[in-house]
């Protein structure tokens, strides 16, 4: 993998760890530093040793916003021409399974990293929340479009509008969080569910995202045609052979990929 300036990666077992590793701005998220994020899941989903991937910050803040020294003097013809949000639109294509550590501060841009997650472990002193307004912009990277299908149009408003912080506990009551946890224990809870999707069979876990975001995003009936598709090319893989020979011999399945 290349040397990168911003984040810091590791492998444990089949987990692939992404943290955030700007910690003197609380992990705000520079241009450059996207571009190593989504250039670590890329490497991670190619990679066949790893099944899941965990992206966490610090005690602190997971991201608390992007880079706004950095973008202040920007022009739309500059905006334009950097199509910046462009390189966001590739998380949406990463097959693995995803999950947010959250500690601290996640705002703006760090928040819209946590809503491209797929699974979300969140301190219970977390702090979610889109500030733009406060400074005259709004949300670029998708954060409009992905906490309006999670928690509605008028709710989404609110947030979006009055600029707050939304506290972890109402995130997770609002559902925008899977798991509420103790501050000291974030990574490990996060680490945990990663380990135990690790051990699911990697091409179901694929199809099934495929399906899930499908439904999020088109009708009914374009959801229920993809689904199908899937579920039966499945019974093309090794794994499905495996899995249910596991279930009537009384056996834990061992899934390899294929």
């Amino acid at each position: 993998m290349s040397n990168y300036n911003f984040i810091q990666l590791r492998v444990e077992e089949a987990v692939g760890i992404i943290e955030l590793y700007r910690s003197e701005v609380l992990n705000a998220l520079n241009r450059k530093m996207v571009d190593e994020i989504v250039e670590a899941l890329e490497s991670y989903d190619r990679n066949e040793r790893i099944r899941t991937i965990v992206i966490t910050g610090n005690e602190k803040a997971f991201a608390a916003g992007a880079d706004i020294e950095e973008m202040a003097n920007d022009d739309p013809v500059t905006l334009e021409k950097l199509n910046q949000f462009a390189v966001w639109d590739k998380i949406a294509l990463v097959r693995k399974p995803i999950i947010a550590a959250v500690n601290g501060y996640a705002l703006g841009g760090g928040f819209e990293l946590v809503l491209n997650c797929d699974i979300i472990i969140a301190s219970e002193k977390a702090m979610f929340g889109f500030p733009e307004v406060n400074i005259g912009a709004m949300p670029g990277a998708g954060g409009t479009q992905r906490l309006t299908k999670v928690i509605g149009k008028t709710k989404a408003l609110e947030w979006l509008w009055l600029g707050e912080t939304m506290s972890a506990k109402e995130a997770y009551q609002l559902g925008v969080i899977n798991r509420l946890v103790a501050p000291e224990i974030v990574f490990e809870e996060a680490m945990k569910f990663a380990k135990r999707l690790s051990k699911q069979a990697p091409l179901s876990l694929k199809l099934i995202k495929e399906a899930v975001n499908k439904a999020v995003d088109s009708s009914l009936q374009d959801g229920l045609q993809l689904e199908r598709k899937n579920f039966y090319l499945l019974f093309g893989s090794k794994d499905q052979k495996e899995g249910m020979k596991a279930f009537i011999e009384k056996r834990q399945p061992n899934f390899t990929g294929e």
